[in-house]
């Protein structure tokens, strides 16, 4: 504890002197940001904004073309205005003039240039190099204009002048807006990249509300307030309202709430399994001892956990071949979901935190969420002996399967080996680590597992196409290897449609045989949970989970 109070403390010195030009003072700690990121920070490179903790860095550093609203919607970013046109397969961003890279010694003088149409072509073909081997190609592979060998198309981006960029798809796809909106998409200056190289990773040049001070990786992150950034509050005044943002790399969690409640830390996000009995009551208030000493956010989040179930047999052999035999019978997936009591669920493990998966894959943060127009299954244990026996399974002849899952799962996964073994289904449950897990869902090894999909943007495509078959996994999301032909036709018809209550409309229905098939089964869909201390003000939890802070003040 004496180290990581001694890296919180030299951190603030070294960020307010920097922000001050003199030692720290009162006020001045008032004005930094202190969050913690307990899994490895890897990149401050936007190509490589795959995972949380390198969403958050680069969101305090960069901008795109769009970024979502309250509501979800893709909104004008660095496009001050955007254009469709009639067919749906191009689109045209009218950027806003005067927005600026921050200052750094890749520019002539070190000063900071303006950002025009090009900067947005060099960043998005900068994700199919080869030499830059970013994982975040797929945003734009298979929607934006190919050539005859399928490659991505030179006129796929073009920059008509500095202020003009335009973008064509080889097909309308109606979510294209809200991948825009994703940290992959964010603009970055080839000066930078061209002098750091592989080294641009830890020297990030953007044009958002931070700029870079200094990465000490595995202790601390420091941000400067950017005094030249373009965005105002309503009243004039340019953001943001923070001079710093501190970032610490404590691993254990129990510190890290331990350091949450010394005051040391702004906000959490999440509450893991160990804290979860101790800081929320079973209904999912805050504990009496607990109440007043910080806020509490809750809110939908983009975020489905599910058991998935193997319909190809091509990757599974010996005893995972022979339980993906038997969970090849639509009965015994069904069987599998009515035996499960997920309200319950969520009383007894979870603390209320989630809503339970009574509809199709879709989340509750979404539109199209509707239990009324998606029924799912509910907890019906005579249905489930019934559909049993009707399989050929009984107390003679007991359905037996291994349930793979990874150790943050395991009080969940305990939970439902008890529901099955109340209707005569024996589950053993296999913990693995998390990359093996993995590499066994990904490669098809594993005939029943446990899962989660947290949305890339807030649109139920994206959701859905974990079920169309030309997105087989490993190459693609869809993990069972679930095939229909009358799905698939409405997914492309879907992803077409441009009118929103018809679109929708097709979304419920591509659901509803989701859940008809069965080939996952919704645990439940997922809430944010934030404790932010008492003077934070305009945090506010989004279903994105993304952290924005230009418009955070501390008190």
């Amino acid at each position: 504890m004496f180290r990581l109070t001694w890296l919180a403390a030299a951190a603030s010195t070294t960020l307010l002197a920097g922000c001050s030009g003199a030692g720290p003072s009162a006020a001045d700690e008032r004005r930094v940001f202190r969050y913690n990121q307990p899994e490895a920070l890897t990149s401050l490179d936007p190509a490589f904004a795959r995972n949380q903790a390198n969403s958050w860095a680069v969101a305090q550093l960069y901008n795109g073309l769009l970024e979502l609203d309250t509501t979800l919607l893709p909104a004008p970013a660095l496009a001050r205005r955007y254009q469709i046109s009639p067919d749906g397969r191009t689109y045209t961003f009218v950027l806003r003039r005067g927005v600026r890279f921050q200052d750094s010694e890749a520019f002539a003088g070190g000063r900071g240039r303006e950002v025009v149409a090009s900067d947005f072509v060099y960043s998005f073909r900068r994700l199919f190099d080869a030499k830059t081997a970013s994982p975040g190609g797929w945003i734009f592979r298979g929607k934006v204009l190919e050539d005859k060998a399928g490659a991505i198309s030179d006129t796929c981006f073009v920059a008509a002048n500095d202020s003009t960029l335009r973008i064509h798809l080889k097909a309308p796809f109606i979510p294209f807006l809200g991948i825009l909106t994703m940290p992959y998409a964010y603009v970055v200056p080839h000066e930078a990249v061209e002098k750091y190289g592989k080294d641009f990773r830890e020297h990030p040049v953007g044009t958002g509300p931070f700029q870079f001070k200094v990465w000490d990786e595995g202790n601390v992150l420091l941000y400067h307030r950017n005094p030249s950034y373009w965005r105002h509050d309503a009243n004039g005044r340019v953001l943001p309202y923070l001079d710093a943002v501190a970032i610490s790399f404590i691993a254990d969690r129990k510190t890290e709430f331990l350091t949450f409640l010394q005051g040391k830390l702004d906000f959490l996000s999440g509450i893991r399994e160990g804290s979860r009995d101790l800081i929320l009551n079973p209904d999912g208030s805050v504990r009496a001892d607990f109440q007043g000493r910080f806020q509490l956010q809750k809110a939908p989040y983009l975020n489905t956990e599910y058991l998935g179930i193997q319909l190809d047999s091509a990757g599974l052999s010996g005893e995972q071949a022979r339980q993906g035999r038997a969970l090849r019978d639509v009965r015994v997936r069904q069987a599998l979901n009515y035996a499960l009591n997920k309200p319950e669920l969520l009383s007894y493990v979870l603390n209320h935190v989630g809503r339970p998966g009574l509809s199709g894959f879709v989340p509750a943060a979404l539109p199209s969420f509707s239990v009324a127009k998606v029924p799912g299954y509910t907890f019906q244990q005579q249905r489930a002996r019934e559909l049993l026996r009707a399989a050929g399974y009984g107390p003679g002849r007991p359905l037996q399967l291994r349930l793979s899952t990874v150790a943050e799962r395991k009080a969940v996964a305990e939970y439902l080996q008890k529901n099955w073994a109340d209707v005569g289904v024996q589950v053993q449950i296999d913990i693995n680590q998390s990359a093996a897990q993995q590499d066994l869902v990904d490669n098809g090894r594993t005939a029943f597992f446990s899962k989660s999909w947290l949305g890339d943007y807030p649109d139920a495509e994206n959701y859905l196409a974990l079920f169309y078959s030309p997105n087989f996994s490993p190459a693609g999301p869809d993990k069972t290897h679930y095939k229909s032909a009358e799905y698939d036709q409405l997914y492309q018809q879907a992803i077409r449609e441009q009118d929103v209550a018809r679109r929708t409309a097709l979304y419920q229905q591509m659901d509803r045989l989701v859940v008809r098939d069965c080939p996952v089964i919704p645990l439940y869909y997922d809430e944010i949970i934030r404790l932010t201390q008492n003077n934070i003000h305009h945090l506010t939890a989004n279903p994105t989970n993304q952290l924005l802070l230009e418009r955070v003040r501390k008190d």
